[in-house]
Formats: structure tokens, sequence, C-alpha cells
């Protein structure tokens, strides 16, 4: 103790000792309070985001159960007959490997003479089986009654398909219900698909964060539809064996699960905690929960106590050891640093240490401390660059979010849009179809005539969709421009191809052409890019034309062929000039057609080395010049 007391180098040692001991304690105290909190909060955005992607999951299955049932359903309530009702039966269950099985049931007068009618498909492994059901009580089932009293589709509860009549499904199933009727609103039937839980138990079964993690599928009433334990499903509920007084958490859980609340709790399960991260099914009374223990998440917080505890230790002697040599040699020649550090302490944190020559601790520290700003100030500099970096990628990224979103927003009503325009024209063929086949011979010929004029119409229509559809693929032009880009065209020829072709889609319209070059004279270029481009300027001049007349215009200039088409009719404003050679726009968005007409006019003419434009200066409806290199 004498010694300790006179010697200032080993009571330094010993103060540093007691100050890194406190220290320690403390910093390992708050750091491992800190790795619990962090890991658990971890654990629970992670399980709660695998939650959420196992919920998606679900109700993309249920999703497209719904979806097969709402498009077949409206053909059942189209085509009400028995074998109509077989076919939509089995096709639905055939095209839909969600679907475990579909029934098409109907009221008992609705095929007078053949009574009580079902018609029910079902998967049994690679075969689908299709019957009429034998008679048996169905209007008393839940997938009729509750469909049929709320008068729209619905989901059912869980429940056991067997009966001893006819066919039955050997899962656990719930079935998407929905009721069928006439025009005239009488209520006729019930179609309805089955989501078996056997398969949707392997859907959910993906790879889980933890060994001993599991999901559970709930109803409202606090039973369990999914369990890793098969014999509590359709069994057991969350309810069973509580104990009010000792396990009000569990009590706690039911409530928030069965009440369709979304969330995360952490509870006692048979002894063993547990965090349960709990969230609804939409469209269902169905609660998925995610259960973890909690020893798992805590697991690897065990084992760095086990590897940092011995560290410590070793680490404080090694401390007690080298702090006593540095100080003793440190003492004398502090002195000569004090100035330097001086410098420091009052605030000038720019001004820079100089290096000097000492080969002794405390011209090494004072090296090394130079070193240490002058790497610092680098450091500090590089951040600052890395900093102004992410912020410009971080506006890139905001910009190339807001075009992704942009674009699924544009493809979506693309489709929405093709969707529209093709069903039209195809449902006009299909009925007059449908019109010529079951009135044969009783219909007059001229009102045949026009029922054909107008297939035939429509029948273009979707033809020249079509091909635009495939024009706008940028593999198919580059095709087409290289099987024809060495073509010989008359100039005159193609344009009177073109008008021909617009007088049988337009004969009111008197389409007439002005040629300042001779019938002899060609150049080379894509003919069918060049006649496409000319047929569609033609087909929208006479489109919106005031069915006075629609020119055409071939000039020569210096270096180019000019093609000018022009009508009489209102023209286009200006607030679309900037909008019109942009794919899928429309000026009017209720209008037949793609908003492809123009931009890929303007594509065509470019890839032909020229160009498309409108001529802003003429306002008596719309003139648009194509432009073509001679050769």
């Amino acid at each position: 103790m004498d010694k300790i007391r006179h010697s200032l180098s080993l009571k330094l040692g010993f103060i540093v000792i007691l100050l890194a001991i406190v220290v320690f304690v403390a910093s390992l105290g708050v750091m491992f309070v800190q790795s619990r909190y962090m890991l658990r909060k971890e654990a629970t955005e992670r399980v709660t985001s695998l939650l959420d992607n196992t919920v998606l999951r679900v109700s993309s299955y249920m999703n497209a159960v719904e979806t097969a049932t709402n498009s077949n359903g409206w053909m059942a309530q189209e085509f009400l007959n028995p074998d109509s009702l077989l076919t939509f039966s089995h096709r639905l269950v055939l095209l839909n490997s969600h679907v475990n099985g579909c029934s098409i049931t109907t009221e008992p007068d609705v095929f007078p003479g053949l009574g009580p009618f079902s018609a029910y498909s079902i998967r049994e492994g690679d075969s689908i089986i299709t019957v009429k059901e034998a008679a048996y009580d169905y209007y008393n089932q839940i997938w009729y009654k509750k469909p049929k009293n709320q008068a729209s589709p619905c989901w059912t509860d869980p429940y056991n398909d067997y009966n001893d009549k006819s066919l039955y499904s050997k899962d656990i199933i719930a079935s998407y219900c929905k009721p069928l009727y006439l025009e005239n609103g009488r209520f006729v039937g019930v179609i309805s698909s089955d989501l078996s839980f056997r398969r949707l138990k392997e859907a959910i079964a993906v790879k889980l964060p933890y060994p001993n993690t599991y999901f559970a599928l709930i109803n409202s009433e606090g039973q369990f539809i999914i369990h890793p334990d098969s014999t509590k499903e359709m069994n057991k509920t969350l309810f069973e064996d509580l104990d009010v007084e000792t396990q009000p958490d569990l009590i706690a859980l039911g409530h928030e699960v069965t009440t369709g609340s979304k969330g995360h709790m952490r509870v006692s399960l048979y002894g063993t905690p547990c965090l349960v991260c709990y969230q609804p099914v939409p469209e269902t009374s169905w609660c998925l929960a995610l259960v973890i223990p909690d020893s798992e998440i805590l697991q690897t917080y065990y084992r760095l106590a086990y590897i940092l505890v011995p560290l410590i230790v070793l680490g404080l002697i090694i401390i007690l050891l080298i702090s006593r040599k540095i100080v003793a040699q440190s003492i004398e020649p502090l002195n000569q640093l004090l100035q330097q550090s001086q410098i420091i302490a009052s605030g000038n944190y720019k001004e820079q240490i100089p290096h000097t020559k000492r080969q002794d601790a405390v011209g090494k520290l004072q090296n090394s401390f130079a070193t240490m700003q002058e790497s610092l100030d680098r450091h500090v500099n590089d951040i600052k660059s890395a900093n102004e970096e992410t912020k410009r990628s971080n506006e890139e990224l905001v910009k190339a979010t807001k075009l992704a979103e942009d674009a699924d927003r544009q493809k979506t009503l693309f489709i929405q849009d093709v969707t529209h325009q093709i069903r039209t024209p195809l449902n006009i063929i299909m009925g007059f179809a449908q019109v010529l086949r079951k009135s044969e011979g009783e219909i007059p010929r001229d009102e045949v005539k026009k029922i054909v004029e107008m297939m035939e119409h429509n029948s273009m229509l979707l033809s020249r969709m079509l091909l635009m559809l495939y024009d706008s693929s940028d593999e198919a032009a580059s095709e087409e421009l290289q099987m024809h880009r060495d073509e010989m065209v008359s100039c005159n020829e193609v344009v009177r191809e073109s008008i021909s072709y617009t007088r049988e889609r337009f004969p009111e319209i008197n389409v007439k052409l002005e040629s300042d070059v001779p019938d002899t004279y060609r150049i080379r270029t894509n003919g069918l890019y060049l006649m496409r481009t000319l047929r569609e300027l033609l087909y929208n001049a006479a489109k919106y034309s005031d069915g006075a007349l629609v020119l055409v215009k071939v000039q020569e200039t210096q270096k180019t062929i000019r093609y000018i088409v022009e009508d009489h009719g209102p023209g286009m404003s200006e607030s679309y000039y900037d909008l019109m050679f942009e794919p899928f726009t429309k000026v009017n968005e209720l209008s037949e057609g793609l908003g492809l007409g123009l931009p890929l006019s303007k594509r065509h003419s470019q890839n032909l080395g020229g160009d498309l434009t409108l001529d802003t200066s003429y306002h008596d409806g719309c003139r648009f010049i194509l432009e073509l290199p001679k050769q």
C-alpha cells in the first residue's frame, strides 16, 4: 500500500483501471439493454414484414378465386342451361389452380322437369371430376344461404364439406359464393368456388426466420383453422383451458385476434415467453398470427454475453499493465505537449499540430495526434462528399421512382383501354353472330347485309388495333425494317393504294390526290412502313373530317419527298400539340382507339430517315406533313 501511495504511476494506473471498470460496466449495461431492445425491435419488424407478405399471399390466393368466380359467373347467367353449367364448373377448376372445387346450383324451378340442379367439379390429384350432384338439401347449406340472403358475393367461414349423397372435399374449405341473377333481377342460383385450407397451409409454409416459429390462422370465434398441430384445427379454440387470473395476457391476445385488430404482443404460451404478431385477412373474419419464442429472438444476445464477459476481464487486466507503464513514461515530458494541447483547448481546431522529430513516447504521441488530425480532416471532407453524392443519388432515386410509378399507372390504364377497345367490337361481332345463328332465314337480306357490314367493320377495328400493338414493339419494328429496307417504291402508287384502303372503310368521304411528281418517280425506302403511315394519317383525316374532302399532296423538294394530308374538320387544340405523339394519349379518353396511331406514324417516319410534323399554321382542320429523304 505504501508503494502505491508514493508511486504516482501506480496510483494513476489504479485510478485508470477503476475508472475503466466503472465505464466498462456502465457501457456494457447500456449496450446489453440497448441490444436487447434492438433485437426485439428488429425481430418485431422482421416478422411483421413477413406477416404482411404472407397475408398478401393469402389475399392473392383469395383474389384469384374471386376473380375466377366473377369471370365465370356472368357466363353462367348468360348461358343458363345444364350442359353449360357443367362446362363452366369444370373449366373454372381446370384453369385455376387455387380453386379446389366449384359448384353452380340453381333454384328448383329454373329447369322445369329437372328439379333441383347442381353442377359440381372437384380436383382430386391431377384429375378434375365433374358431376350433376345427387339431390340433397343444398338450399340450407351456408354457401347457398349466405349469398342469397345478402344478395351479394361473400366468403364463408371454413367448414367440412362432407355429405354421403354426392362428391365432397376431403379438406376443410372456405367458399367464395356469388348469387346469380337474370336480366330481370330474378334470383336463379349460386356459383361457389372452394379454397382448400390444406393448399393454403402449404402456401404460407414459407421459410421462417427462427426454427420454432409457426403460423396460425384463427376465425372470429377464436377457433384454430390452421395450426402446426393438426389435432387443434377446427377442434380447439384460443380460449380453451385459460385461467383468467393467471393468463390475462392470452385473454387480451384472444380479444385482439377475434376483433380483427392488427399488432403484436408478448405473451406466455404454455409457460414459454413468445412474441405474437397478428393481422386480419382482408374481406374475411379470419386473423393470421405468427408466433416466435422469446428465447430464439435473444439467442444472439446470450451468445454475445458469453463471448464479451471473458474479453472484458482480459481487457481490464491488459489495461492495468499497459497503463502503469505508459503513465510512468509520460508524466515527465507531458509539459512539452501542453502548449500544443492548449491550442486545441482554445477551440482552434483548424490549426494543425506540427510533427516532431522526437522518438520518445511523447514525440510519437504528438506525431500520431498530428497524423490523426490530418486523417480526420480528410475523412470529414470525404464524408461531406459522400453525403452530397448520397443526396444526389436519393434525388435521382425519387425521380426514378416517380417515373416507375407513372409507367405502372400508364400501363394499367393502357391495359384497361385495350380491354375496353377490343371487347366492344368483339361483343358486337359475337352478338350479331348469335343473331344470325338463331334467326337463320328469318332476317331480310338487306338487314343481313347491314349486319355483315357491321361485323366486317368491327373485325377491321380489331385487326387495326392488333396491328398497332404489333407495331408498338421495338423488336417487331426492327424486324420489319430489316426485311423491306431496300425497296424501290413509287411515290404516287403507294398513295393510291392508301387512298383505296381508306375509301373501302369510309366510302362517304371524298379523298383526292394532287401530285407534283410523275408516276414513274421512285424512292428507296420501306414500302410497308410508308404505307402504314399514310393509311393511319388518311384514317384519322377521314374519321375527323366534316365529310367534304380529304386532300393528299405529293411534293418534291431539293432533298426530300413531302406527303401532305389535310382535312376539313374540328382540328386539334393547342394544348394537345405537345402530347399528340406520346404513346397511349388521346384527345378524348372516351373515343375509340388506343392512342397509338400518331405515335407509331411518327416512329415509322423517323425509322425511314424522315419526320412527321403538324402544320400549326393550318386552321381549317388538321394538316400533317410526312417528309422522307429521296434516297
